[in-house]
């Protein structure tokens, strides 16, 4: 199939995405809002999260057992219905907080099936020497949609009204619906995907899990960006402390410290295609962590806001670079009957280590101050191209183009 339907699947994924964004910041608010338990506003946020490690593998499974194309329709159907149902609640004064727990699970569940399905998609979509670039373009437009406007106009539509922020959810999500709609093509896995929907679930998991520890550079692959996810959700998630106790600034402050990482992201994007093209993948990810190595190094030396902001742009640049050229990299090695169990595979290994960089670096900013994250993750990022297979009788597995 020619690439003439993948600007569809990008808009649909970057209209879902301003969803997203939006619900980052106005469920927390909501929260807030309808308890003072710090650990009910905790549980909301841990049940958006729980599907990406509960589901991650069952979601895979049915991506490559079903019509990809009607998974992202159902899962954002579904997602416009509890999020419009939250809004009317909210609207109505008759929210409670086991409401919104069972909203962000719905959501969360929501969201890491829509994953599953399109990760699947662009291979259909988007010839190999175009999957750069296409990938590119993805990750550039959830980027712009869920970080730059979806989490700061859902703050300000939280303030003219509680409700509305989930209303204009809603309505995203009902848009990149109908979008979904609109491709044509065959977008079940294939025909040998066919046996493999008859067989039980836990067997699918085991076939694709089993396909990819015998792969090295895509299993150790796993590993690396293990490592790397949990380096970056940690210093992600200590942010907010590094702006307000080391850099001395308030919310504005942090607000531009975020959109610096998505500017940086934005640049990765569009450079990363041209580095493939010229270094090829292997070279291009190594750059990309040790340059993420040296970022959070000048992070945690900044002395002043304004290299702060420098170090934590182009840590987003080096980011994407990272996280472009391992997407492109899976589409191109991973049959499409098992392509959507293997990157759920992917996403349950990022997410887990994610959150235990999370609550590791909580824990280092504790004892040592908010800049010792940013100094235990440049060491270990250091580390990662270490885990990275480069003989060249592992060459192959680092190609393009699929053999």
């Amino acid at each position: 199939m020619s690439s003439r339907g993948f600007p569809v699947l990008w808009a649909s994924v970057t209209i879902s995405s301003l969803g997203d964004g939006m619900r980052f910041v106005a469920l927390p608010l909501l929260a807030v809002g309808l308890t003072d338990d710090a650990r009910l506003i905790a549980l909301v946020a841990l049940a958006g999260q729980l599907p990406s490690l509960l589901l991650a593998l069952p979601a895979g499974a049915w991506a490559d057992r079903l019509d990809r194309r009607r998974i992202l329709f159902w899962a954002d159907a579904a997602r416009a219905l509890v999020i419009g149902a939250l809004a009317a609640a909210v609207a109505t004064g008759t929210a409670r907080i086991g409401w919104l727990v069972l909203a962000a699970l719905l959501l969360g569940t929501g969201e890491i099936l829509y994953s599953a399905g399109w990760s699947g998609m662009v291979p259909t979509l988007v010839p190999p020497a175009e999957r750069a670039r296409a990938n590119s373009r993805l990750q550039a437009g959830a980027l712009i949609t869920d970080t730059l406007l979806g989490t700061p106009l859902g703050a300000v539509l939280f303030g003219l009204a509680a409700a509305l922020p989930l209303a204009v959810d809603t309505l995203s999500f009902a848009g990149a619906a109908v979008l979904v709609l609109l491709l044509r093509g065959d977008f079940h896995p294939g025909r040998a995907a066919d046996a493999t929907g008859r067989a039980p679930l836990g067997s699918q998991v085991a076939e694709a899990l089993r396909w990819l520890r015998g792969r090295p550079v895509l299993f150790r692959l796993c590993l690396a960006g293990g490592v790397s996810g949990a380096v970056s959700s940690g210093l992600i998630a200590v942010l907010v402390l590094y702006t307000s106790r080391a850099q001395h600034l308030g919310p504005t402050g942090f607000a531009l410290l975020v959109a610096a990482f998505a500017v940086g992201g934005l640049l990765g994007s569009a450079l990363t295609p041209r580095l493939l093209h010229r270094w090829g993948v292997r070279t291009t990810m190594v750059a990309g962590v040790l340059g993420s190595a040296a970022c959070a190094l000048l992070v945690a030396l900044a002395p002043a806001p304004e290299i702060a902001a420098l170090g934590v742009a182009a840590y987003g640049l080096t980011e994407f670079a990272w996280a472009i050229g391992g997407v492109t990299l899976r589409q191109a090695q991973i049959p499409s009957r098992l392509l959507g169990r293997v990157a759920m595979a992917y996403q349950l290994v990022f997410s887990a280590a994610g959150a235990a960089g999370a609550a590791l670096a909580g824990v280092l900013a504790h004892q040592w101050g908010p800049r010792a994250p940013y100094f235990a993750g440049a060491a270990l990022l250091l580390a990662v191209p270490l885990l990275l297979p480069g003989t060249r009788r592992e060459a192959a597995g680092w190609a393009l183009v699929s053999g």
